[in-house]
């Protein structure tokens, strides 16, 4: 934002002129550090332009990648390891990032760091770009005087989230061409070439297999009311993902998507994987067991295992040991579950968790590899069944008209 400000300098001389600034306080603050007492300090409502005003409504806003908060994190690492301040660090920070909603976001935490608060109180401000994960990673960072360190390992988780993200979407890359391809051959024969036939059809006047009524019905359907076919989906669309924003519509979605076939366990070892290094970097951080747990559950993007990392807490509240809760939960296979008991008799918990994460990114990898291949069989076979109710109700009335021709003949 522009401000307009009037003050004095320290030879008492009035000065007056614009500043940009996160808000009147953080305008205040720079005058202040620029050497000139601030005595009026009035927000410019400069006529923004359509492009602006576009971007600036919530839907087109520019969104702040994983790729542009993991340079963050690595810059942010190799400065604070330098011993650089961290005002001085945000700021250069936030002048030479090339996405402006990071510099914008960043100035913000800045000012807010200038006014006295810690940068994981700072970075609460901004919930949709810094996870709960990331601000407690901070915050132990803060405390221990380990920021530096903090930084590394959250640039490490976030590398781990981009890769895996990347792979999913490699293997998914191929069974999505095939069922869009699928899905436009549907509407390329429902609105043009079974027209034509049903046309044909109508002028012999022949009674209709129930297999081409089906079809002939289907087209015309969609043919006369699609758009009442269009709004139907839409209004699932947005009915669904409204229930899903509720914490019992969200918790139900989540439980049945890990029982999706196919899909559904490899997002299981994908979130449990995710789960136990980010445990694990808690704990090797210094944070207490519960606490640690409160922060991984509310990071985990399944409300159904969340729950359970919950009820482990819980669990851990009450007095009971790490394996018995991890054990109560059935989350984790026996291999698992032995290699926590290990680490607990060791004190080396999260050593232990580092092994079960590599242990399950090795199931993950070898799911992703074999996705499309298991996928690629229920396609083929999709596609038949649909090839085979084409043909037989396109076809069966021409055989059926070919043999009633030749009886005549």
């Amino acid at each position: 934002m522009q401000f307009s400000y009037r003050g004095k300098d320290s030879r008492g001389i009035t000065q007056q002129g614009a500043i940009a600034a996160a808000s009147a306080d953080a305008a205040a603050t720079e005058l202040m550090r620029r050497g000139i007492t601030p005595l009026a300090i009035e927000e410019q409502h400069d006529q923004a332009s359509f492009s602006e005003r576009l971007g600036a409504m919530p839907m087109f806003r520019q969104k702040i990648t994983l790729d542009e908060l993991i340079v963050f994190c690595r810059q942010m690492h190799a400065l604070t390891k330098a011993g650089i301040p961290i005002i001085r660090t945000m700021r250069g920070l936030a002048e030479t990032t090339r996405s402006a909603a990071l510099a914008d976001v960043l100035n913000d935490v800045t000012s807010r760091l200038e006014g006295g608060t810690t940068m994981a109180t700072a970075m609460q401000a901004h919930p949709k770009v810094f996870s709960e994960l990331f601000i407690a990673m901070i915050h132990v960072g803060e405390n221990t005087g380990m920021l530096d360190d903090a930084f590394r390992r959250l640039s490490e988780i976030l590398e781990l989230e981009r890769d895996t993200k990347r792979r999913m979407k490699q293997a998914l890359r191929y069974p999505t061409f095939v069922v869009v391809a699928l899905l436009s051959a549907l509407m390329v024969v429902n609105f043009l070439v079974i027209p034509k036939f049903s046309a044909v059809f109508a002028k012999l006047g022949a009674d209709l297999p129930f297999l081409t009524q089906l079809l002939v019905g289907t087209s015309s359907f969609l043919l006369n009311y699609w758009y009442i076919g269009l709004f139907a989906v839409a209004a699932s669309a947005v009915l669904l993902r409204q229930w899903k924003q509720t914490p019992q519509g969200r918790l139900t979605w989540d439980r049945y998507k890990l029982r999706v076939p196919i899909i559904g366990p490899l997002l299981e070892l994908i979130t449990l994987s995710r789960f136990a290094r980010n445990f694990a970097s808690m704990l090797s951080a210094g944070m207490p067991v519960t606490h640690a747990l409160t922060v991984v559950s509310d990071a985990a993007d399944n409300a159904w295992i969340s729950r359970h990392i919950k009820e482990m807490r819980a669990g851990i509240e009450r007095g009971e040991s790490l394996l018995r809760t991890a054990r109560q939960s059935q989350m984790f296979t026996p291999l698992i579950l032995q290699m926590i008991a290990v680490g607990e008799e060791t004190g080396s918990v999260d050593e232990m968790l580092n092994n079960v994460a590599d242990f399950y990114d090795e199931d993950v990898d070898y799911g992703l590899k074999r996705l499309a291949e298991s996928i690629e069989p229920i396609l083929i076979v999709a596609m038949g069944i649909l090839v085979l109710i084409l043909a037989l109700g396109v076809f069966l009335p021409i055989w059926d008209l070919g043999a009633a021709a030749m009886g005549r003949g």
